[in-house]
Parts: structure tokens; sequence; C-alpha cells
């Protein structure tokens, strides 16, 4: 059972993250910071309010990612198209498709794009994972945009070796000076890697699944890190 100069030390704690995330907000220059509400539980922090574009949602997301001692981020913000930023499904669907092509991290073969009141889906196969976030950004950054779905798939041409991907993972976690790979377990079962251990800021967690995806073959990341900051 928490003391009473544990909550309150968390409380504290809490309160020091919610100005952190005010000022990153603020230092945004994508973001409108007082369009943004912020909340801050045990470390879990939300954003509401509303921006008027889904690329803006997306900023606000990763500027309260980028603050340390954050466990995770609750994105309740809602995009308000503003006046003139409304577009037909039509336009946004072309327009969705020019940016993939454009995109040179973006193999657009095999890539299929929906819309619907201003939501857009991509479906289909890439080879890497960061082709498929890379899909995810080159549409949302598209005026007119509420939302996208990723539905795309990660399906590698080549079959990674168990073992040696492990020692190779291990390796490039070790030369990354944003992770502590001592702290970090690695696991291969055929083309999925599960991973497991601490951290202590969100960023590093990213970082770790980021190092991984750049591993050859690998289809699927289970990600099971655990974030836990150092209270102050």
């Amino acid at each position: 059972m928490a003391t009473l100069s544990t909550i309150d030390r968390i409380d504290r704690t809490d309160r020091q993250i919610q100005s952190a995330v005010l000022d990153e907000l603020t230092w945004e220059p994508r973001v409108r910071a007082h369009d943004v509400g912020v909340t801050v539980a045990e470390g879990v922090v939300t954003l509401t309010g509303r921006v008027d574009s889904y690329a803006k949602k997306w900023a606000a997301e990763r500027a309260a990612h980028r603050v340390a001692r954050v466990r995770a981020v609750a994105n309740d913000l809602t995009v308000n198209l503003g006046t003139g930023a409304e577009r037909a499904d039509p336009d946004i669907a072309a327009a969705a498709r020019h940016a993939l092509e454009w995109d040179a991290f973006v193999p657009v073969d095999g890539l299929d794009v929906t819309v619907s009141h201003g939501w857009v889906t991509v479906h289909g196969e890439v080879e890497w994972e960061y082709q498929r976030r890379a899909a995810e950004r080159a549409v949302g950054r598209l005026t007119g945009v509420r939302g996208v779905s990723n539905g795309i798939t990660v399906r590698p041409q080549v079959r990674p070796d168990g073992h040696l991907l492990v020692e190779r993972i291990v390796d490039a976690l070790a030369r990354n000076a944003a992770t502590e790979a001592e702290r970090i377990t690695v696991r291969v079962h055929g083309d999925t890697v599960l991973l497991s251990g601490l951290v202590h800021a969100i960023a590093e967690r990213a970082e770790v699944e980021r190092v991984v995806w750049s591993a050859p073959g690998i289809r699927e990341v289970h990600n099971h890190i655990a974030v836990a900051p150092v209270l102050g």
C-alpha cells in the first residue's frame, strides 16, 4: 500500500510532468498550445481539446512523448477542420495516392487507399516497418484528413536466423546511445521479436522498438518493455 508520502511524491511528479508537457507544446511550432488541455495521472498524459488538422494532433502527441517521465499518452484531441480545410473524399483519396507515390520511402505498388468522411485507411503489404510508418505520415499530413487507419502489413522477403538475429539486435541496442541494452531482454520466434525489460522513459521504449524493426526479416514486434520513470 502506498504511503501518504509516496502519494504526495506521485502527485508532485505528475504536476511536474504536466508543466513540462505544456512547456513542450508551447515549444512545438506546429501546435497552438492553448488549444490543448493536459492532465496527468501516475505518469499517463491525457491530451484533450480541438486542433484543426490530423497532423497537429499527431505533433501534439509526439511532443508529449518527448517529455521525461511520461509513461504513456492518451490522445483524445478532436480534429475540427478549419474554414477552407474541408476536402471532398475523392480529392483526399487522390492527394493521398500522390503523396504515397512521391514519398521515396514508400513502395506504393500494392497499397490501397480508402477515404470515408475525411478518414483515410491504407491497406497492403510492405517489406519494412519504416515503410509502413512512412506511408502513415505521408497521408496524415494532408489537408482535410481527420484521421488515419494504418492497415498495412509488414511482410519481409527474407527469413531471419533466430540465434544470429538476437545477437545482431543486442549489438545494435548496445551501440545506440539512447538505450540501455543491459535492461532489455530480446527473444526471437521465427519472424517475431518479443521484447521485455525496464526503461525509464517512453522515448527509450520507442527507440528500442525502432532499432529492433531495423533487423532484416522481422514481421512482428511485441513490445512488453515496462516504463518506470524515476520519481523526483
